[in-house]
């Protein structure tokens, strides 16, 4: 199997840490802006793209802060989305680590371009 390399990924969101953690971790939020669908049962997240799914496991969430999901179809591989506040200015980023075949970079970079886009309508930033 080919080796995957992490790429990380920063979008400054015009919102509030509070207001944006919901979106990454509850399924119905989730559904409005990173996949078609998400279902949760038996703390497994179903991810559903083009009617293909995509299973993965909570496993790290802080509290207005970051959540980190694990693949199960795709170890050791996980996807992690942080909430960065800057103490000065109050910004507020979303950082991005993913994983990527290093022929799928550029792709999966348009993909997070237009989820986070999707979710800046949705939240209305």
């Amino acid at each position: 199997m080919e080796q995957k390399i992490e790429i990380h990924l920063e979008y400054i969101i015009n919102s509030s840490p509070r207001i944006l953690f919901p979106y990454i971790q509850e399924p119905n939020a989730l559904s409005q802006w990173f996949a078609d669908d998400v279902n949760y049962r038996d703390g497994i997240y179903e991810f559903v793209w083009d009617d293909e799914v995509n299973r993965a496991k909570l496993i790290s969430s802080k509290e207005n802060k970051s959540v980190r999901f694990k693949w199960i179809e795709d170890d050791p591989y996980y996807f992690e989305i942080e909430i960065i506040q800057d103490e000065l200015t109050n910004d507020v980023a979303l950082s991005i680590t993913d994983f990527v075949k290093s022929d799928n970079l550029e792709d999966r970079k348009k993909i997070w371009d237009n989820s986070i886009g999707y979710l800046q309508s949705v939240i209305g930033a």
